[in-house]
């Protein structure tokens, strides 16, 4: 069994942050930032908080769609950047929407979390959770970026992006997984738990060196970790299904860094015009990179029905997926 995507839709901030303006509190200029990461601008929420700006892609996908939000089963939202540690934002996303009948549940994969609600989505639509399911990817990183750090603060946008999925014998192939063992390589502490506990203790959880409530990566470590991610995450995906990387029109990769990209096309062996960039002018937002991606190459007619995508995430975690679907 397969799923279809009925139609997609966004959320960008209407406020940018362009490479010279980190200029103002950091040492760096856009040649340094450009020619390290591809990154132009990036959109940063204001006032908007992260529920709005997924309830907003939300409605666009519902109205694309031209379905009755009565008729939605499950939503299922992706966010590191909730605003409330309870409620869920999927909840909030159900009020705003009149999702009425649906259940609602979020989830943290971090730059991999569209992938994984692709994945849980069809799983859900194969037991029967009613006739429609939302995803939606919703992201606020610059309320956690350590604008301190110039290697980190440079990459991250906010933004929203949400499809409407249905059951469907079309083709879906898709593999998850992860790697806990470099899950302090890339982190944000939420909570400071039982301070009083000693670095040495048996309660060290990894993380007790980073900072709290703040953005933490360790580049070097990342970048190894994502530029083999990307095409195993692809062969997991391709594995079984016949499917190969020459069959595939368009792949569509978390959009964290271009160097990353490139080194993975190469290891793909699939050349750099095959793959939809967008980090140019949205920079790195989590797990709702791919299906801005996603939703800009449909608007622009790049993406059309019938075409074979490879979706594939990488981020925190350490998390990883692919998933190979016909639009």
């Amino acid at each position: 069994m397969g799923i279809n995507i009925v139609a997609t839709g966004s959320y960008i901030p209407e406020q940018k942050l362009k490479n010279d303006d980190f200029r103002r509190f950091i040492d760096t200029n856009d040649e340094w930032i450009r020619t390290r990461t591809g990154i132009t601008e990036r959109p940063m929420a204001g006032w908007e908080p992260t529920w709005y700006m997924g309830a907003k892609a939300s409605q666009q996908a519902i109205e694309r769609a031209g379905i009755d939000p009565k008729d939605i089963g499950l939503i299922i939202a992706s966010t590191v950047t909730s605003d409330f540690l309870t409620p869920s934002v999927s909840a909030v996303i159900q009020r705003e929407t009149g999702a009425v009948n649906a259940a609602a549940f979020d989830l943290n994969a971090a730059c991999s979390g569209f992938v994984y609600a692709l994945d849980t989505a069809r799983r859900f639509l194969e037991t029967g959770c009613g006739k429609y399911i939302l995803i939606c990817a919703t992201e606020a990183l610059s309320r956690f970026v350590d604008f301190e750090d110039r290697t980190t603060c440079i990459l991250f946008g906010d933004g929203a992006a949400a499809a409407i999925v249905e059951k469907s014998d079309k083709l879906f192939s898709s593999y998850i997984a992860s790697d806990g063992r470099g899950a302090h390589y890339l982190c944000a502490r939420s909570l400071n738990v039982a301070p009083e506990v000693k670095v040495e203790s048996d309660f060290n959880d990894g993380f007790t060196d980073k900072p709290l409530h703040k953005l933490y990566q360790d580049g070097k470590e990342v970048y190894k970790f994502a530029v083999g991610a990307l095409p195993k995450a692809f062969e997991g995906a391709a594995a079984g299904s016949g499917i190969t990387a020459e069959d595939i029109d368009w792949f569509i990769p978390h959009q964290a860094n271009v160097r990353i990209i490139e080194t993975a096309s190469k290891k793909l062996g699939v050349p750099m015009d095959k793959f939809i960039i967008t980090l140019d002018h949205f920079g790195n937002t989590s797990s709702a990179s791919i299906p801005l991606a996603l939703n800009e190459a449909i608007e622009k007619g790049k993406v059309k029905r019938g075409q074979k995508l490879a979706l594939i995430g990488f981020g925190a975690g350490l998390t990883y997926g692919g998933a190979i679907i016909e639009y």
